[in-house]
Formats: structure tokens, C-alpha cells, sequence
């Protein structure tokens, strides 16, 4: 069975994508630990990070560090903080969201859906500072 990332790959799942290449894609968390919350994800479906290779690792590092960019530019954190669990999803994935401390990356502290219209405009102006 596909995973809830390669069903929104695959267009069968809505989300707010940031980032879209050949080997990755980058979209808005639904229940984000800050605004501008982002996951990016290997276009393959594979459960832990460590089994990717060596050239999507470095995708997906290489995309999280635009994003991380634009992040820091747009919401003026402390930091961009940079996390892999993958315990919720069985596909890899690496969390890149604006923090002012460690409790910033505690999933306990993980917002509701902020909602379509809100999750669309920060979309916006990831993509507008990656432009």
C-alpha cells in the first residue's frame, strides 16, 4: 500500500507544495510546529532515510537547505531547525521549520490545521523567496 507522501506525490492527496524536482518534492506540514513547517520527501518510496542513496540524501539536504533559506529570511527565527524521526510516516522524510528553541521540534507541540487558505499563503511566500 502506497504511503500517505507517494499518494501526494502522486496527485491523489492534496497539499501545498513549496518544491517540485526529479527526485524530491517539499510541501507545508498539516499540523505544523511553526508557520512555513516543511517536509521535504525522496520521490521514492523508501521507510527509513538510511537505505536512500547517496544522491537523494544529498537532494533532499540540498533542497532543505533552500528552503531553510527562505524560511529564515520570511519568519526572522532564532534558527531553521532541521529534523529526520520518521516514525509517523513509513516514508522518508526531513522536517525544516523556523524555531526560537529545542521545544520548537517537540511534535507535543504541534499546531491543528491552520486550514487550506492560511497553509496556501505560506506556500506562497516560500515559493516567492525561492523564485
Amino acid at each position: 500500500m502506497a504511503s500517505v507522501f507517494t499518494r501526494i506525490i502522486a496527485g491523489e492527496l492534496p497539499a501545498h507544495f513549496v518544491w517540485q524536482d526529479d527526485s524530491c518534492v517539499a510541501f507545508l506540514s498539516i499540523e505544523p510546529l511553526r508557520p512555513g513547517h516543511t517536509l521535504v520527501v525522496p520521490r521514492a518510496e523508501v521507510d527509513h532515510w538510511i537505505d536512500l542513496d547517496d544522491d537523494t540524501v544529498a537532494a533532499l539536504m540540498r533542497v532543505a537547505r533552500m528552503i531553510a533559506g527562505a524560511q529564515q529570511e520570511i519568519y526572522r527565527p532564532t534558527k531553521v531547525g532541521l529534523m529526520i524521526a520518521g516514525l509517523e510516516v513509513p516514508h522518508a522524510h526531513v522536517h525544516v521549520s523556523p524555531i526560537d528553541g529545542m521545544h520548537d521540534l517537540d511534535f507535543a507541540n504541534a499546531g491543528p490545521f491552520p486550514g487550506d487558505e492560511a497553509l496556501a499563503a505560506e506556500a506562497a511566500r516560500i515559493r516567492a523567496t525561492l523564485d
